[in-house]
């Protein structure tokens, strides 16, 4: 019965994952049902070009489309080998976002993008904008996603210990032996990979950026503005050159 001690420590890891999962699906659902009532409220869910690059891609994307927007804009040079520099610091000084990348790009007023970039999306101006959109119900707060990311791990984490765990014990007894140890570590087994199957349909929206009600919005955006179709789709809709600026590989 040297396998019935591998068996209890499969259970319990199995049970504290599925555990922790739900329980980060709760919270995240009564997050974003309360935000949601609250926006509701107030105004429509209509979407600005820079909240919808942050619910598509994160603060990175929301980075993108500001540098992109300034270079259409001539207020920045994106240069293809992957150097922004500034043209006009006046023009910007009246949008957070802009300037932000203003100040990433230091006294000089260039700088190399792939270390601006990074910056940007730290900003103070992206982080505000991360805070509106969760509080109409439209993102997954960082708190959300973490707990959520954590516990499909955890998850994860109870299917291979249980296989793992029943393979050894059923090396561990005789041959004759073996039907009654991988009966009782199917259960451990077949939970966590239920819960794990439920929690890719039900639980995964919340392992991004935009909640399931910020996901629905984004589906009924047009690409039709080049803008619009950066912050949903990506740079991959951007012509070589500045696909190039934007990853310092020119």
């Amino acid at each position: 019965m040297v396998w019935v001690p591998l068996l209890l420590v499969a259970c319990v890891v199995a049970g504290v994952g599925c555990a922790r999962l739900c329980r980060a699906a709760l919270a995240a659902a009564r997050t974003e049902d309360g935000d949601a009532s609250a926006g509701a409220a107030g105004s429509a869910p209509e979407l600005t070009v820079g909240e919808a690059a942050y619910l598509a891609g994160g603060p990175l994307r929301v980075t993108d489309l500001t540098l992109v927007s300034m270079h259409r804009g001539r207020r920045l040079f994106l240069a293809r080998t992957g150097w922004a520099t500034v043209v006009d610091a006046a023009a910007c000084a009246a949008d957070p976002l802009e300037r932000a990348v203003v100040g990433a790009l230091g006294s000089g007023g260039q700088a190399p993008i792939p270390a601006v970039r990074p910056l940007v999306a730290d900003a103070d101006s992206v982080r505000l904008l991360a805070e509106r959109l969760v509080a109409r119900g439209l993102a997954v707060s960082a708190a959300g996603r973490r707990e959520v990311a954590a516990g499909l791990r955890a998850v994860r984490a109870g299917v291979v210990l249980s296989l793992v765990l029943g393979v050894v014990s059923a090396l561990l007894v005789p041959a004759a032996e073996r039907a009654p140890v991988l009966a009782g570590f199917a259960l451990p087994l077949v939970a966590s990979g239920l819960c794990l199957l439920i929690g890719r349909a039900e639980v995964y929206p919340y392992t991004r950026w935009a909640s399931p009600a910020g996901q629905r919005v984004l589906a009924g955006l047009s690409a039709a503005d080049p803008l619009t179709a950066l912050a949903t789709r990506g740079t991959g809709v951007l012509e070589p050159e500045l696909r190039a600026a934007l990853r310092g590989r020119g």
